[in-house]
């Protein structure tokens, strides 16, 4: 299910979130969160504690969670402010043992392997993702998340073979 609501900052996804928790059971939430929270002024404290709090709503659900970062775009105009941002999704991703697709890095590669490239990826307003873009990251997504559920099977085994595998990643 696809509860994503575009121009929402955190503080509006939140109570969708811990509302969506406790009237259903899901499996696995991938939390998208922060684009517009960057670009928008939102104070980084705020959203700290803000993406702090829906990850505990996730955990006390019994829910998986992997947490997404923000887009990658080349107009960004406050870069550093930016940036922040992203490194709180990260941060606080590996302090709570939460895993984090790096949706940032992985557009931004796209854009340093060509500019071309990352503008197919993006609607026609440069911001946006296309059809084409979120097919590629729902494949890496995809790739990553069997990655993550192996990882974690692999770990699960009392074997030596599978104490190998996990150190060989």
């Amino acid at each position: 299910m696809n509860a994503g609501k575009g121009g929402e900052t955190v503080v509006q996804t939140i109570e969708r979130l811990e509302a969506a928790l406790k009237a259903d059971r899901y499996d696995l939430v991938i939390w998208q969160v922060g684009t517009n929270d960057a670009i928008n002024g939102v104070d980084e404290s705020a959203f700290r504690a803000l993406l702090d709090r829906g990850i505990s709503a996730v955990r006390q659900a019994g829910t998986e969670m992997v947490l997404l970062d923000q887009q990658y775009f080349p107009s960004i105009k406050d870069l550093a402010r930016y940036e922040r941002f992203v490194n709180a999704v990260s941060v606080t991703g590996l302090d709570r043992k939460i895993g984090v697709f790096s949706r940032y890095a992985l557009m931004k590669e796209w854009n340093s392997r060509s500019p071309e490239e990352l503008r197919s990826m993006l609607s026609a307003d440069g911001f946006h993702m296309g059809d084409k873009g979120y097919d590629h990251l729902a494949d890496c997504m995809a790739d990553a998340l069997q990655a993550m559920v192996e990882h974690s099977v692999a770990e699960a085994r009392p074997t030596v073979t599978a104490v190998a595998s996990v150190r060989d990643r």
